[in-house]
């Protein structure tokens, strides 16, 4: 059974909760939004992950499946943080805003507080589970990346929509 070095302290874990706050603070103000640039988080996930999964080499049939349920449940995640997303436009300069709600937070605070778990019980219970603890970790990458790919290309079909809207408003008036 393996088990955490003796030399880790509770403030491994106090840096993603800071981490975490900060996301919060800058979160909860309006931030002006870019559509034309939503694809560019998603494509360097994208890149990332997909270096790091073809270092692990070819995974097992059941990995895969286990990755592309990862997958979907990190799409539908990511559509429903989304959809808690507050998006404005400005009717006279047609300027883009989002701001996070704070169930989108709670979204990502639940999702690192269940990856944390899964990652000491894979440690605790390699063995048991029949896999290795690496395939844990691919699995909550896979998951990060259908959060962030859904929730970007969601905002980029709700404020392309706002903003075509407001356009059509203002030629017609």
């Amino acid at each position: 059974m393996q088990h955490a070095a003796p030399n880790t302290g509770y403030w491994t874990y106090l840096i993603p909760l800071v981490v975490f706050a900060i996301v919060i603070l800058r979160n909860s103000r309006a931030r002006r939004l870019r559509v034309e640039t939503l694809w560019i988080t998603p494509v360097m996930i994208l890149v990332l992950v997909g270096l790091s999964l073809s270092q692990a080499g070819m995974p097992t049939p059941g990995m895969m499946a286990i990755d592309l349920l990862a997958l979907g449940f990190g799409a539908a995640l990511g559509w429903w943080r989304a959809r808690f997303t507050t998006i404005a436009v400005d009717p006279a300069t047609h300027q883009l805003t989002s701001q996070a709600s704070p169930i989108g937070m709670i979204v990502v605070l639940g999702i690192f507080a269940i990856r944390y778990g899964l990652r000491m019980y894979a440690l605790q219970n390699a063995d048991t589970l029949h896999m290795p603890v690496n395939a844990v970790a691919d699995a909550s990458l896979v998951l990060a990346v259908g959060l962030v790919c859904a929730q970007r290309l969601e905002i980029a079909l709700r404020a392309s929509r706002l903003l075509g809207e407001a356009r059509a408003a203002k030629a017609g008036s």
